[in-house]
């Protein structure tokens, strides 16, 4: 019997799978793309730039979208905004619109980009109302060219200046989005003494950085209904990144925000860890679950000093990308214009094609629906914008520690912001960390309370709820009764010699320490009431030199070095001192043990992925389109603390073992990076394999059924 179409969908299941169809909303073109690129255009651009061979160049990457600067510093096309600078080489050309129609034509989305950060002393002039002041009154300079002067976010420069150049773009190109680079503010919240901002309250407070999120998140609404103005399906977004000190309420913004740009190009002049990318996609996670996020991998030499038109090290932007992928970001390629348009430094162009080329064969497997994770390490936006560590210590090293642990420990985790913490965003979880997250609000304890009492863990340190959110001191702790510890006294610190820990009786989390009853404290820590049977006891600090006086006055105390109780199905480590930072800064081998041995504990045994083998790694596992993807980054390297990588150092054998969801088989293993299937064996739910070697990154892609 032969049906055409209008007997096809009145049959009655059919009718119904169509109807079903129907309903569905269709996914948003920007949450499908899986490659970006930009080159930042330079104001010399537009007399050298072949716009062909630059179109050319991103269509060959397999971009879905591509950045195009319109700007608002200086204009990339024949703009009538009052105070809108033409670029002095721009002449008649309409350079945007060259470069649109390009990317259009090679089925290309394109985003208008535009910084509204800095501008120009004729605008002062015209405009004193537009920009920044310090204490004294007067304008604040650009610190890098102070021909440009700093606007302030809650001025008309913000309402007036940059939509009438949003409205204007709008009315002559065809653009998919609008996008704001350098605001909101990276890294730190802006510090202004204009005539408005003399109205807020003080800057650097809570109060402050309430009306900071009121103002970014009704900026951020108005540009994107004027991104909508034109075409409904268009959006705005903004450069946001800064991990966990990110300046705005990420949890906020994850709410309106469509497209999560991550601005972390690369390691600077700091000593940031290897992982600093991966990171930025935990928290990308943790806020933006389903949306899409974007890794910006910054192709020119990131750090101090910059050579911003010059390549970086071929294998430090390679690990960047990896990183983006493994985290569940999209990678993002980005270089600077000069010669040509593509710069005199060409050799950033191909390590790029090569690896977005490689990426385009087996997009499906970078598709994820959700992490594998099973534990979850609280973070703290508040604490780590607020909070005012001991002396010598800053908020970084914190999470820096607690992240190295559990990288060294071979732990598959994922962020979990604190404003995301009910019962349905927790109850995947066997057991939380939290490390120092000092600001939490009486709801946020009693949520962490309930999860205890329904089974979860928890493993906390040092200062963690002793504050509430609007970081004023509590008289004991916030998670008191949940861990069963009081605050004894104010903090101890030390002088470089941190107290010791003396074993009182064996348990599971000092495995592996033998022929010792000391072990390392930490540098600060909060005195305890005494509490029954302790397995550690604080041992106070004594001088290291002269070796003479190097003994305790006193050896044995009742103060508790750490807390460990179990309530029912759940397990509870509190350290009174902050000693994932003091294994941060002293590289102390017992306290990373003592670390992941009580991560392990509070985990509680059957994680769902485990991987064994040499080397230090980070993982991923996930959920895909495709199946299932466990994601390992070889960080085995003399860079990985101090960039940049050189050349990848190999690591042997990696065996994996995962416990897939009830009823699901593996058909097929295939390594993504080697390009080739390997063996495997499924026994129940539990499927093994092993990667016979991991050069910078591997994929090992799980078909299932």
């Amino acid at each position: 019997m032969e049906l055409n179409r209008r007997d096809f969908i009145v049959l009655p299941g059919v009718a119904l799978a169509a109807s079903s169809l129907a309903a569905a909303p269709p996914v948003p073109w920007q949450r499908k793309i899986r490659r970006v690129g930009q080159t930042n255009m330079t104001e010399h651009d537009p007399a050298v730039l072949n716009v062909e061979q630059w179109a050319d160049y991103w269509a060959s990457l397999k971009v879905d979208a591509v950045l195009v600067s319109v700007t608002g510093i200086l204009a990339f096309y024949q703009t009538k905004v009052p105070f809108h600078r033409k670029g002095k080489f721009l002449g008649e050309r309409d350079f945007f619109g060259d470069c649109c129609a390009a990317a259009k034509k090679r089925g290309i989305h394109v985003i208008a980009r535009m910084s509204p950060d800095l501008n120009w002393e004729d605008a002062v002039q015209a405009h004193p109302e537009w920009f920044q002041r310090d204490a004294e009154g007067n304008a604040v300079h650009h610190t890098e060219d102070p021909r440009l002067f700093r606007t302030c976010m809650f001025t008309t420069y913000m309402t007036d200046y940059m939509p009438a150049i949003m409205r204007e773009i709008n009315s002559l190109y065809d653009v998919d989005g609008l996008y704001t680079n350098a605001w909101p503010p990276l890294g730190a919240l802006p510090v202004c003494y204009c005539d408005q901002c003399r109205r807020l309250p003080q800057p650097g407070t809570l109060a402050y950085w309430d009306k900071f999120n009121q103002r970014t998140v009704y900026l951020w609404k108005l540009y994107d209904s004027i991104a909508k103005e034109k075409n409904p399906a268009s959006f705005y977004f903004a450069n946001l990144g800064g991990g966990i000190r990110s300046t705005a309420n990420l949890v906020q913004l994850g709410e309106i925000c469509e497209w999560f740009q991550c601005d972390n190009q690369g390691r600077g002049a700091d000593d940031t860890p290897i992982w600093g990318c991966a990171l930025q996609g935990r928290v990308c996670n943790a806020v933006q679950k389903g949306k899409m996020a974007t890794n910006v991998t910054g192709a020119w030499s990131t750090g101090r000093p910059r050579w911003r038109n010059v390549y970086k090290s071929q294998q430090e932007e390679q690990m960047w990308f990896d990183q983006t992928l493994a985290s569940g970001m999209v990678p993002y390629h980005h270089i600077i214009g000069g010669e040509n348009g593509m710069g005199e430094d060409r050799r950033w162009l191909e390590p790029a094609h090569k690896y977005f080329d490689w990426m385009a064969r087996h997009d499906a497997h970078f598709v994820n629906k959700r992490s594998i994770a099973n534990l979850g390490v609280v973070m703290g936006q508040r604490t780590n914008l607020f909070y005012k560590p001991p002396r010598g210590a800053t908020m970084p090293q914190y999470m820096d520690g607690m992240y190295y642990a559990l990288l060294e420990g071979r732990f598959l985790f994922d962020f979990v912001h604190e404003e995301k913490m009910a019962p349905e965003d927790l109850q995947k979880y066997s057991a939380l960390l939290l490390p120092n997250t000092a600001l939490l609000s009486d709801g946020q304890c009693r949520q962490l309370r309930a999860y205890v009492d329904g089974g979860g863990s928890l493993l906390a340190t040092f200062e963690t709820s002793m504050f509430n959110e609007h970081n004023e001191r509590r008289a004991d702790f916030g998670l008191a009764d949940v861990f069963g510890i009081h605050k004894a006294g104010e903090i101890v610190g030390t002088n470089g010699n941190a107290y010791l820990a003396r074993i009182e009786k064996q348990h599971a989390i000092l495995n592996g320490f033998t022929n010792t009853h000391w072990i390392p404290g930490a540098e600060n820590r909060v005195p305890l009431a005494p509490v029954p049977e302790p397995i550690l006891s604080v041992v106070p600090g004594f001088v290291a030199y002269p070796p003479e006086l190097s003994y305790p006055l006193q050896d044995r105390t009742d103060e508790p070095a750490v807390v460990v109780r179990e309530k029912g199905k759940s397990r509870l480590i509190y350290f009174p001192g902050d000693i994932e930072r003091t294994m941060w800064q002293s590289g102390h081998t017992d306290l990373a043990r003592l670390l992941q041995n009580s991560i392990r504990w509070v985990a509680g045994a059957n994680p769902p992925v485990t991987i064994e083998g040499e080397g230090v790694i980070e993982a991923f596992a996930w959920e895909t389109e495709a199946g299932f993807a466990v994601h390992i980054l070889n960080y085995t390297n003399p860079a990985m603390h101090r960039g940049w990588i050189r050349s990848f150092f190999p690591i042997g054998e990696q065996r994996v073992r995962m416990d897939l969801p009830a009823g699901r088989r593996v058909t097929r293993v295939e390594l993504l990076r080697a390009e080739k299937t390997v063996p495997f064996r499924q026994t129940g739910g539990t499927v093994q394999f092993a990667i016979p070697e991991v050069a910078d990154y591997e994929v090992a892609a799980l078909y299932s059924a």
